[in-house]
């Protein structure tokens, strides 16, 4: 059995209006996580979570009296708003601007709406030049569900 340090240690409090998944309740109300198995819970791998820890894009995560990482609910939302965050594209130094000015507070609201407001204009302008390809492959995919019904003799699809 291993001893755990229940001690909580504060963190810079993360937005939470930024958590982009559900809370994992854990059984026995323990509500901390071993690297291993917020790895599997997000997909990120161990290296993936210690780095985001180095450069910033975590706040930094409690540590039992042995030195191991634990994860709580909190840091799980984080992570979660940080994989959408990736999905949109986000340059990491961007996501590292993000996380610093989360860690400042209230006051960095404009400036982390600006950033976000951004990301929401590159995010819709993919979604348009995406829409208008899926466009182009209905139309073909179309064609060519016609063009086998087509009668013996009929010119070829191209």
């Amino acid at each position: 059995m291993t001893a755990i340090d229940t001690t909580p240690v504060k963190s810079p409090d993360v937005d939470r209006s930024a958590s982009a998944g559900p809370v994992r309740p854990r059984s026995g109300g323990r509500g901390r996580y071993a690297i291993s198995e917020v790895a599997a819970l997000t997909g990120l791998s161990a290296h993936t979570l210690r780095w985001y820890e180095q450069i910033g894009l975590m706040p930094e995560v409690e540590r039992s009296h042995a030195g191991q990482r634990r994860f709580g609910e909190h840091d799980l939302e984080w992570l979660a708003c940080l994989g959408k965050l990736r999905l949109t594209g986000m340059p990491i130094a961007v996501m590292v601007r993000f996380a610093e000015l989360v860690r400042r507070g209230e006051e960095t609201f404009d400036e982390r709406r600006e950033i976000l407001e951004r990301t929401r204009h590159e995010v819709l302008a993919r979604i348009a030049e995406l829409q208008g390809t899926l466009d182009v492959l209905e139309t073909k995919i179309d064609f060519y569900a016609g063009a086998r019904r087509a009668p013996e003799g009929a010119p070829a699809p191209s």
